[in-house]
């Protein structure tokens, strides 16, 4: 019995380091990956071009705004423009600073969007090179080592089903 047992026990030790074995880790560093990626210099270029054109729309837009105000005070100071006069050109200023705020606010949802269009393909292609080198070299979970995250994991492996189960969902 007892040469059973050590039998078993050995053969277990067996198994298991087999199973482990079986599976394959990896990682990369994306940061390292991405700087030498020169689509995406190019990307980043553009966007702080982009970034530049909305900055000096913005820039332009206030300082307009600016003129106006001063050109209001000079006039009130003057006597040139009635009380009534004020209230209706300070509501037109009022509207304009609403129009800027917008603008900015537009200008940061359009910087989002062009990032994301410029980037988007370039982490398509790098995705697409992790998934070929992982089914080509038989790895079954690559992390990234700047992030810590999972880039590829083989789907064999996903045991959502089971937690789901346990979970009685």
């Amino acid at each position: 019995m007892k040469n059973f047992i050590r039998l078993f026990t050995i053969a277990s030790f067996c198994f298991i380091s087999l199973g482990l074995n079986a599976q394959k880790f990896g990682y990369i560093n994306s940061q390292e990956l991405i700087e030498e990626i020169p689509e995406v210099k190019e990307a980043t270029s553009n966007l702080e071009t982009f970034q530049q054109q909305l900055a000096k729309q913005g820039q332009d837009m206030l300082a307009r705004l600016q003129t106006k105000y001063q050109d209001l005070e000079k006039k009130q100071a003057n006597g040139e423009i009635s009380p009534k006069q004020v209230e209706a050109e300070v509501a037109k200023l009022k509207e304009e600073e609403a129009k800027l705020l917008e603008f900015e606010q537009s200008s940061q949802q359009k910087l989002m969007e062009k990032n994301e269009s410029l980037l988007a393909p370039i982490r398509d292609k790098i995705q697409a090179a992790i998934d070929d080198v992982a089914a080509e070299n038989g790895y079954t979970f690559i992390f990234d080592y700047a992030t810590g995250f999972v880039l590829y994991a083989d789907a064999s492996t996903d045991v959502s089903s089971l937690v789901k189960a346990k979970l009685g969902l």
